[in-house]
């Protein structure tokens, strides 16, 4: 058996768990504390494949093995690796508090509606992205992604969030500070941080829960045009803000561009069904809307307020975008968008004469491209107890997914 234990959040090391260890594996300040006598084999945990060697000698020869981990190594840690490799029925797993229990009890919060997102040794802008969309969100940070990266990021975007850096969690030297986002970024916070935690002050509490972490998300969408402010009825009527969304296929984690947003209807799906949003109007009164309506359904949208293609230079990269304006800048708004989506690029169009150029601009940034146009009937009542069909104006939509690419990252 290999025997896994989580320490390192100030719970003491059980004091039978070397009894019997042939090889004992962890980092260095674990090892020096557990303190392993000279005839057990240690090995300081670094690169993760050699440790995997090493340890696949001794089960070979059925010699006892421990490994020690920081907190609960079956949540973001070491289990993973070792039941891929081994096969979790070698494992006897004996966990400590994670570092996300710890931080959350150091604040009074409960911690069953949080989000967790890792930063380790991976991309931040997830981490990002899930802190904008989110109201409780707890970040396990790494070199090159901690708290001044991630303060950094959301300054500009969610500076009404609130980031919790807890580090060195249960030693000596434990600090939990709050700070804001501008605050993180101007620190060196050091090699000790443990986790941060980003929360919106207003929601951080939240309420009862019955299923644990983000929620299953709305029970509906393509909402009726009723469920948002608008002028002229100049909203994406709900036919095409459906189909729109299952081309866009926003997600949690995912950073979505609604261009020439009017109301922001599609803004507030997207957010809605767990992306970061960023809105672009050049109207103030269309800023006004899209914030009243972000506000009205609970969900946080960050709005640009200015002219496309002109605006995009100064935003992130998006997952999807979906375009709703352009007049006759439309072409050079859609290669705009096209140049930095990594996934796919929406376009709704009322006139049929934009769209070979829209097209056009689509495949020659490299994307596979489709389209359909919506004309659609809805049931009004009429005198008499009686129903007609009034038809709606009909629309082009039009998106690009972009090709993926094969090994030698030439498109497919």
């Amino acid at each position: 058996m290999i025997t896994v234990v989580g320490t390192g959040t100030g719970e003491p090391l059980p004091e039978d768990v070397l009894a019997g260890a042939e090889l004992v594996v962890g980092g260095r300040r674990h090892l020096d504390a557990a303190g392993p006598g000279e005839e057990v084999e240690r090995v300081v945990l670094g690169a993760l494949a050699p440790a995997l060697d090493t340890i696949a000698e001794y089960v070979e020869k059925d010699r006892r093995v421990v490994v020690l981990a920081s907190g609960d190594p079956g949540f973001f840690g070491i289990v993973r690796a070792l039941s891929e490799r081994f096969g979790p029925e070698r494992l006897q797993v004996r966990p400590g508090v994670s570092s996300v229990a710890a931080a959350f009890a150091r604040i009074g919060l409960p911690w069953d509606d949080a989000v967790v997102v890792s930063a380790h040794g991976r991309e931040l802008r997830t981490a990002v992205n899930v802190c904008r969309a989110r109201p409780k969100v707890a970040v396990l940070t790494g070199p090159g992604s901690g708290p001044a990266e991630l303060g950094a990021a959301l300054a500009r975007k969610a500076d009404a969030r609130v980031l919790v850096v807890a580090s060195a969690l249960g030693t000596g030297d434990e600090r939990v500070e709050r700070v804001t986002p501008a605050e993180a970024a101007a620190r060196d916070w050091g090699t000790s941080v443990s986790v941060v935690l980003c929360l919106d002050p207003a929601r951080a509490l939240g309420g009862l829960r019955t299923v644990a972490g983000a929620g299953g998300g709305p029970t509906a969408w393509a909402l009726d045009e009723g469920e948002f402010a608008h002028r002229d009825s100049m909203i994406t009527k709900f036919e095409v803000r459906a189909l729109a969304l299952a081309r866009l296929g926003p997600r949690l984690g995912d950073l979505v561009w609604d261009v020439g947003a009017g109301s922001g209807s599609v803004a507030v799906e997207c957010a809605r069904l767990g992306a970061a949003v960023t809105a672009v109007e050049k109207t103030r009164d269309g800023i006004e809307q899209i914030r009243a309506n972000a506000d009205a359904h609970g969900v946080d949208v960050h709005v640009v307020h200015g002219a496309a293609p002109t605006v995009l230079s100064d935003l992130e990269d998006p997952d999807a975008v979906f375009i709703g304006g352009g007049g006759r800048e439309l072409p050079a708004i859609v290669t705009a968008c096209a140049r930095r989506a990594r996934r796919s690029v929406v376009v709704a169009m009322a006139a049929l004469d934009r769209v070979p150029a829209a097209r056009e601009a689509l495949t020659c940034a490299g994307f596979d491209c489709d389209g359909v146009l919506l004309h659609s009937s809805r049931l009004a009542p009429l005198p008499g107890d009686v129903t007609r069909l009034a038809s709606t104006n009909p629309v082009f939509l039009l998106w690009g997914v972009r090709k993926p690419l094969d090994r030698e990252g030439v498109a497919q």
